[in-house]
């Protein structure tokens, strides 16, 4: 099972798609790219049907290549991973790190499925994907991409730290553009073991990490942040921005209250303060322990007898 992080920030331990449920979701994509290829053609001919024979030959590769290829590709770049097969088998393509996929990652997926899937019948993909421990065919290995299952049960996400609070937007400066994607990878399989390993264990890995994502991005760690603190809030950073590719500028993150952070001591809960009261004089309790009529003279009606 691989760890990753998808594109709307959601930490999850995703499983890479097998072949079955991969091959099922490019059935499908078919059946829907060659019906409306059909359809394309169709209404290409009866539209050219007075040009020469060489003219409806190119406008055929053309209408080719354009619904069978650059249609998937658009479908691909537009849902972040998402095409008609893939969404209804429950998959997704991501990159190697787990976050969303671009248009030259949609392009190169696209171009060499032409050959693995289109011009051999699907048998080299699926000599490739058998091949593969994490099932990928060529188009996954050159473009850096991944074929994962959303649906999993609940239960088994794994979950990473965020940083202690205050640290959103330090980093919103830093070039991100250099970091490789196995670094990244690295970096998250890090931060969501980090309980689970040997402190001394953990400070080494995180200082190693941390020091080669620093060279990569080509600002140094702050001297007054941890090394585990410093990959957490970059990583933070980092899903905040393909957060933000993926939605727009819709905020980052859900309501309510914060999470939790491991990098800081749980302060401790101050009990309520109990409500101070004035004090009673007692003169005032006498006067409401009195009953009426205790002084020897009648209680005051408001009636006076008549003279």
């Amino acid at each position: 099972m691989s760890e990753l992080v998808t594109g709307e920030a959601v930490a999850l331990e995703l499983r890479p798609a097998r072949l079955p449920s991969r091959a099922l979701a490019v059935v499908v994509d078919l059946v829907v790219a060659l019906v409306a290829y059909i359809v394309v053609t169709t209404a290409v001919v009866a539209a050219t049907s007075s040009l020469d024979e060489a003219a409806e030959l190119a406008l055929s590769v053309v209408t080719f290549l354009l619904v069978l290829v650059g249609g998937p590709i658009a479908v691909e770049t537009l849902s972040h991973g998402r095409s008609l097969g893939k969404l209804a088998c429950g998959l997704r393509v991501v990159r190697d790190d787990g976050g969303p996929i671009r248009f030259r990652h949609a392009l190169v997926r696209g171009a060499i499925g032409v050959v693995e899937i289109l011009l051999t019948f699907g048998v080299v993909a699926c000599i490739a994907s058998l091949v593969s421990a994490r099932g990928r065919r060529l188009g996954d290995v050159f473009a850096g991409t991944l074929v994962v299952r959303e649906r999993v049960p609940a239960g088994q996400g794994g979950f990473v730290p965020p940083p202690p609070p205050g640290l959103a937007g330090r980093f919103s400066g830093l070039d991100l553009s250099a970091v490789p994607e196995g670094l990244w990878l690295a970096v998250r399989q890090y931060l969501t073991r980090m309980p689970q390993l040997d402190q001394q264990i953990s400070q080494a890995m995180a200082g190693r990490l941390a020091a080669d994502l620093a060279g990569c991005t080509g600002t140094p760690v702050p001297q007054d942040m941890p090394p585990a603190v410093f990959l957490a809030a970059v990583v933070q950073e980092r899903q905040a921005r393909d957060a933000r590719r993926t939605f727009g500028d819709a905020p980052f993150g859900g309501g309510g209250a914060p999470s939790p952070s491991p990098y800081q001591a749980p302060q401790p809960v101050q009990p309520l303060a109990q409500p101070v009261l004035p004090p009673v004089s007692s003169a005032q309790e006498t006067q409401e322990k009195k009953a009426p009529g205790d002084d020897g003279r009648p209680p005051a009606t408001g009636f006076a007898p008549p003279a």
